[in-house]
C-alpha cells in the first residue's frame, strides 16, 4: 500500500492550528503516516512560546510522526541544544534528532528511508531548509527556474536537478502556488512543483497538501514514465535564456522547447520588462484591440498579447510577468492554447480557487473524500442520488476525464473495477456517466449502483430518454472497461460535447452534443432517478444532507469499501 504522507508550509511555531487541520483532513482522506514541514518550524513571536512549549514538553500530544528543517525561530536553540545532549540522538542521526514524542529534527543535510521513499533534505539558514523525497518531494524554498519568487537559490535548482524528485514542495514564500508538472532531463518521471503557504495566513492560503505516493520500486516502468497532458519540459533547461514568453511565440512553431519555455516560464519575462520600459503595453490596445493614439502611442500594441487577454489571461500577468492582486484576481496566470479559449467562458472561470473539485480550492468539501489516488480521487456525491453515489475525479484541473493523460487511465479503470466489485458483492451494479462538454470546468465521472434486477434495463431507459430528446445513442460493446475507454478518447474533440454511459455488458453509449443543441445537464442522473422511482431525487438540491450527516455517510461508504480500494 502506498504511504500517506501530508506535507505543510511555515509552521510558525502554530501547533495548534496545525494539528486541528491535520486531524480535520484525517478523518476525511486519512489516516496519514507521516508530516513533512517545511519552511520556518519555530514560532516568529514570544507570544506563541506557551502553546509550542506545551507540545514540545508533552502537555499537548503530536498526533503522527512530524519531521521540520526550518531550525530557527523564537527558542529554536534552546530545545535543539536539549535535542542535541539526549544520549537517545548520540551519533549520525540521518532520520531525524528526536525533539519529542512524533517529532523529529532533521539537522543539516541527509538522506534517509521512509515507508519506502528517500527522503532527502538539506537544512541551511540562508537556504531556508529544504527536504527532498527522491519518491516523493519536498522543498522550502523556491528554485531559479519553477518560478519568478524573489529569493530563489541555485543551489537548490542544482540538487533538484540532481535528484530529480517527483513531488518538490516549497515554503517560505507566505503564497501557495501548483505548477504543471515537468519532466526531469535524462529520467522518464516528471516533478510536481507545490509553494504551501504559512499555517494560520491571513489570505486562507492553502498551507497542507497530501500525497500519495508509490515508492518507485514497486511500480511497473509504464506507472513510473505516467505523464499528464499539461506536462512541460524541464524549466532548469532554460533557466539561461533571457526570452519573453510573448516572444518566444513570435519565433517558428517548429521549436518544440522554445514553445514549452514560453508558455511555462515566465521570470524571463518578468526581468526583460524591468529593465526596458519600452516593452510595456498598452492597456487600451490589448484589452479592445484599438488605441486612440495609434501608432504616437509610446507602449507596444501587441497582437499576441491582446489574443491571450481574449483567452481571459490577466493584463498584470502579460505586462509584468506577475499580477500583485495573486488568488484574488479572477484571470488566468498563465499563456493559453487557442483550444484553452471558449466564447463562453467567463474569464478565470477554470482557475482552482473557485472550483468545487480542485483539492487546493477553498470550496472543496474535503469531508466527502473517500479515496485518494496519483492522479484521480473518489468522492461522495454531493446530494446523493442513491446509497454509495460516487464521484471519480482528476486531482488536475481538466475538463473531462477523457482529456487526461492516457498513462493516468490505469488509475481510473483501478477506481472503476473496484467499485464495480464493491457493488457485485452486494447484488448491484454501477453505472458510469460523464458529461465532457466543451465548456466543461473540472471533469467529474459519475458512478450509481443500482440493484442488478434493473440493470437489464437500463441501456432501454436511456434510449427512450434519447428519443423524448430527439437523438440516437451509438452504441458500441467492449471486453473490458479500459477498451471502452481507448475506443472514447477518440471520440472527444471536433468542437462538439459528449455525453457518454458505461452500462452493464460492457456497453457504451454514445452521443455527441452540438453546440446548439439543447442538452440536459443532469441528463444521466434523471434517466436513473426515473428507472428507480425516485424522480424527485433527479435534482440533487432535493436530496442534501448537512454535514455531519455527510461524514456519517462517507465513514460508513469507506469502511466498507475499504478492503476494495486500490489506494489501501
Amino acid at each position: 500500500m502506498a504511504p500517506r504522507i501530508l506535507l505543510c508550509g511555515d509552521v510558525l511555531g502554530r501547533l495548534n492550528q496545525l494539528f486541528k487541520r491535520v486531524s480535520s483532513v484525517s478523518k476525511s482522506a486519512g489516516p496519514f503516516d507521516a508530516l513533512l514541514c517545511v519552511g520556518q518550524f519555530f514560532p516568529d513571536s514570544p507570544e506563541q512560546l506557551e502553546e509550542f512549549t506545551a507540545f514540545i514538553e508533552g502537555g499537548s500530544q503530536i498526533p503522527l510522526p512530524t519531521y521540520f528543517v526550518g531550525d530557527y525561530g523564537v527558542a529554536a536553540p534552546k530545545f535543539l541544544l536539549q535535542a542535541s545532549k539526549d544520549s537517545a540522538n548520540r551519533g549520525f542521526m540521518m532520520d531525524g534528532f528526536k525533539v519529542c514524542d512524533n517529532l523529529y529534527w532533521l539537522k543539516g543535510s541527509g538522506k534517509f528511508p521512509l515507508f519506502g521513499l528517500s527522503v532527502a533534505y538539506l537544512s541551511e539558514t540562508q537556504l531556508v531548509g529544504y527536504i527532498g523525497v527522491t519518491n516523493g518531494a519536498a522543498a522550502s524554498d523556491i528554485p531559479a527556474g519553477v518560478s519568478d519568487a524573489v529569493g530563489s537559490d541555485s543551489t537548490i535548482s542544482e540538487l533538484v536537478q540532481e535528484i530529480k524528485p517527483r513531488y518538490h514542495i516549497a515554503g517560505t514564500k507566505g503564497i501557495y502556488y501548483a505548477r504543471e508538472p515537468y519532466t526531469n532531463v535524462d529520467a522518464v518521471h516528471v516533478t510536481r512543483f507545490i509553494g504551501l503557504a504559512s499555517v494560520g495566513n491571513r489570505d486562507k492560503q492553502k498551507f497542507i497538501h497530501a500525497i500519495s505516493p508509490t515508492p518507485a520500486s514497486t511500480m511497473s516502468s509504464t506507472e513510473i514514465a505516467v505523464k499528464t497532458t499539461n506536462t512541460t519540459l524541464s524549466p532548469y533547461t532554460f533557466v539561461e535564456k533571457k526570452t519573453s514568453p510573448l516572444d518566444s511565440t513570435k519565433r517558428s512553431s517548429d521549436s518544440n522547447s522554445d514553445a514549452q519555455y514560453w508558455r511555462y516560464d515566465v521570470s524571463q519575462k518578468k526581468q526583460k520588462h524591468e529593465t526596458r520600459h519600452a516593452d510595456k503595453m498598452c492597456f487600451k490596445f490589448v484589452s479592445s484591440g484599438s488605441c486612440p493614439h495609434g501608432e504616437k502611442c509610446h507602449f507596444q500594441h501587441d497582437i499576441d498579447a491582446r489574443e491571450q487577454c481574449r483567452r481571459g489571461v490577466c493584463f498584470d500577468f502579460l505586462n509584468k510577468g506577475k499580477c500583485e492582486r495573486g488568488p484574488d484576481c479572477n484571470f488566468k496566470h498563465s499563456l493559453q492554447d487557442e483550444g484553452d479559449r471558449h466564447s463562453s467562458r467567463r474569464p478565470g472561470s477554470g482557475r482552482s480557487k473557485e472550483c468545487w473539485f480542485c483539492l487546493s480550492s477553498p470550496n472543496v468539501e474535503t469531508h466527502l473524500i473517500i479515496s485518494i489516488g496519483e492522479n484521480y480521487y473518489l468522492a461522495l456525491a454531493k446530494g446523493p442520488l442513491v446509497e454509495d453515489h460516487a464521484l471519480i475525479i482528476p486531482v488536475e484541473h481538466m475538463p473531462s476525464t477523457l482529456s487526461m493523460s492516457t498513462e493516468s487511465e490505469i488509475e481510473l479503470s483501478r477506481f472503476q473495477n473496484s467499485l464495480k466489485s464493491y457493488c457485485r458483492s452486494q447484488e448491484r451494479e454501477v453505472i458510469f456517466f460523464e458529461w465532457a462538454s466543451i465548456r466543461g470546468t473540472h471533469a467529474n465521472l459519475q458512478a450509481i449502483p443500482i440493484p442488478s434486477s434493473k440493470a437489464v434495463m437500463v441501456e432501454k431507459v436511456f434510449n427512450l430518454a434519447a428519443q423524448k430528446l430527439g437523438f440516437e445513442f451509438v452504441a458500441k460493446t467492449f471486453d473490458s472497461i479500459s477498451d471502452g475507454r481507448k475506443f472514447l478518447r477518440t471520440q472527444i474533440g471536433g468542437g462538439s460535447s459528449l455525453f457518454y454511459a458505461q452500462v452493464s455488458g460492457g456497453t457504451i453509449l454514445l452521443h455527441h452534443v452540438e453546440e446548439n443543441e439543447r442538452f440536459p445537464v443532469q441528463f444521466g442522473r434523471e434517466v436513473l432517478a426515473g428507472l428507480l422511482n425516485m424522480a424527485d431525487n433527479a435534482d440533487w438540491r432535493n436530496h442534501k444532507h448537512n454535514k455531519d450527516e455527510e461524514m456519517k455517510i462517507v465513514d460508513d461508504f469507506k469502511s466498507r469499501f475499504q478492503e476494495y480500494d486500490p489506494n489501501c
